[in-house]
């Protein structure tokens, strides 16, 4: 009988350190209330000596509890912040975690990461050659920031969070996807450019400038293409259209996802958030939304519930995924 991939298990984890809106205050000329009449962030969690791999250690480890985890037959990490260039951040994972018989690999498609992976993961599994995976999206936003700069250190935040992928449904879970770039429109959200030291050109006086963002276009952009992304999906799985339970979309800002919200004619109910509490965590958003709404109980796994990931961000990347739970 031939099965299916499906999400098993999820965990989520965040660094102790809460900076709220009046810390960021205290450093930067902001308040509370710019913050979050805004953006609807009202505290984040930043690192202070965690790396992105070990946030994303300490999500593997809560994902292979009670499994063999030579059992694993590949690691995905979402992640725009790594470690370093190389090794991927995905094989210090396995390495952390004594997964050897495991493939490796880092996807930095940056606040779509984790819709990325989890289209690239199905692949894998559907394949047939695999029958267990980690997907994860982990950043330490915090290391990428000029904090100088109000307009963007005030929006992101730390995290990790993954799922434990298993060819263990009788059913297809993943219905449909719809995954988009555009790579004209990079510069309107660039981060930590490399500054080349060649001795053998000339010589590059560049600084790197941490994040950079033009709001307007961004949210232009989520508002244009992300949500015509989520309808022509929508549109093409009329199950989905007519009882689709929750959208999971990338916790950017609540404003946004509100503006989605209109712009769909999806019921703003149906837009999980809790980005009050992390702030913009980039590839981990999604995932966070994930784990934390199963462990409070809104979302249970194998419930057959129909919920659809979206995610977008630089690059440009944008893209969403249709599953059962």
């Amino acid at each position: 009988m031939q099965l299916y991939p499906q999400v098993t298990k999820v965990a989520k984890y965040l660094p102790d350190n809460i900076v709220t809106n009046d810390d960021l205050a205290e450093v930067t000329d902001t308040s509370d209330e710019w913050i979050s009449s805004r953006t609807g962030i009202r505290e984040r969690r930043i690192s202070i000596k965690e790396t992105t791999s070990d946030l994303a250690t300490e999500v593997a480890k809560q994902l292979i509890q009670d499994l063999d985890v030579l059992s694993i037959d590949f690691i995905l990490v979402a992640t725009m912040t790594a470690d370093y260039a190389t090794p991927s951040t995905a094989c210090l994972v396995q390495s952390n975690i004594g997964a050897s018989n495991a493939f490796c690999l880092d996807i930095n498609a940056a606040c779509s990461g984790f819709v990325f992976a989890m289209s690239t993961a199905e692949k894998f599994l559907s394949s047939g050659h695999y029958k267990r995976g980690l997907v994860i999206g982990a950043e330490t936003m915090s290391t990428m920031l000029n904090w100088e700069d109000r307009g963007t250190a005030v929006l992101f935040g730390d995290g990790a969070a993954g799922v434990l992928l298993e060819n263990t449904a009788k059913e297809k879970r993943f219905i449909d996807e719809l995954i988009q770039s555009d790579g004209n429109r990079s510069m309107a959200l660039f981060g930590k450019e490399n500054v080349d030291g060649n001795p053998f050109k000339a010589a590059d006086h560049r600084v790197s400038t941490g994040m950079q963002m033009d709001g307007k276009k961004i949210f232009d952009f989520a508002l244009r293409d992300v949500s015509k992304n989520m309808m022509t999906l929508l549109d093409r799985n009329e199950e989905f259209k007519d009882s689709l339970d929750y959208v999971l979309a990338h916790q950017a800002n609540i404003r946004i996802l509100e503006a989605i919200s209109k712009k769909t004619k999806l019921p703003m109910a149906s837009f999980l958030h809790n980005v009050s509490n992390y702030g913009n965590t980039s590839a981990a958003s999604v995932p966070l939304l994930l784990a934390e709404k199963v462990e409070d109980g809104t979302l249970r796994l194998q419930s057959n519930q129909k919920i659809m990931l979206t995610g977008y961000g630089a690059g440009l990347t944008w893209g969403s995924i249709l599953i059962k739970l």
